[in-house]
């Protein structure tokens, strides 16, 4: 797993604090001064986390321009860094996160571990894992045969050679390789090709089957 950040700045002193502190948090780190390499760079290449010198002029528009960028998702932390007297800019900004410079490695070590937890959490949120086991299908109650192909937090991909036509509800009962409990849930049909593969959407899921679900989906993802 490799998460890559983009860092605007051109206080190249702050900017050694802030790398030294990424690496250790196994997170690459691309450095530009100039804005319009910067907007280059978002547009070119898969960055996880932006973090921007407010000092650096014309910084205010350039994180306007992130909204755009950041539309929809909730994998790209916004983290801005300036002097005290941007605070109550950094506040409004709409930045997940800000901290002062001169930068305390302190402050700075505790809000860049939350910017990365945020990573993590959106990419195990939408992470579908691939696997092959046996899954407990029943449509009005009678069941019929099917196959996982793929799970995630929000649903399955099957193979059934029964039609199960779209917004069709239905329970699942289903197991993880290397976990004792199975899980159970209530699903709705998302989408079937005619070669027998389905998506199913969860709809109701207990809490604990759901916690057990996250726990596997997310071992599965650090070990590849």
């Amino acid at each position: 797993m490799t998460l890559e950040s983009l860092v605007v700045s051109r206080d190249w002193q702050e900017v050694s604090v802030v790398e030294c502190i990424l690496g250790g948090m196994e997170i690459g780190v691309a450095v530009e001064p100039d804005l319009a390499k910067a907007r280059r760079c978002l547009a070119q290449t898969k960055i996880d986390a932006v973090i921007v010198d407010y000092d650096v002029e014309g910084a205010s528009t350039f994180v306007q321009e992130l909204d755009f960028f950041r539309q929809g998702t909730n994998v790209v932390p916004l983290v801005l860094m300036s002097g005290p007297g941007h605070r109550d800019e950094l506040r409004c900004s709409g930045a997940d996160y800000y901290f002062d410079k001169p930068v305390s490695v302190e402050e700075a070590v505790h809000t860049l571990a939350a910017a990365r937890n945020k990573i993590l959490h959106g990419r195990l949120r939408y992470h579908r894992q691939e696997l092959q086991a046996p899954v407990a299908i029943f449509v009005n109650g009678k069941q019929i045969g099917g196959e996982m192909l793929n799970v995630s937090q929000g649903g399955i991909g099957i193979y059934t050679s029964c039609e199960l036509p779209t917004g069709e509800s239905l329970q699942l009962g289903f197991s993880m390789p290397g976990r004792e409990c199975g899980v159970q849930a209530k699903a709705r049909v998302a989408w079937q090709r005619p070669s027998g593969q389905a998506g199913l959407r969860f709809e109701e899921i207990a809490e604990t089957d759901q916690q057990e679900l996250q726990l596997w989906l997310a071992s599965r993802y650090f070990e590849s």
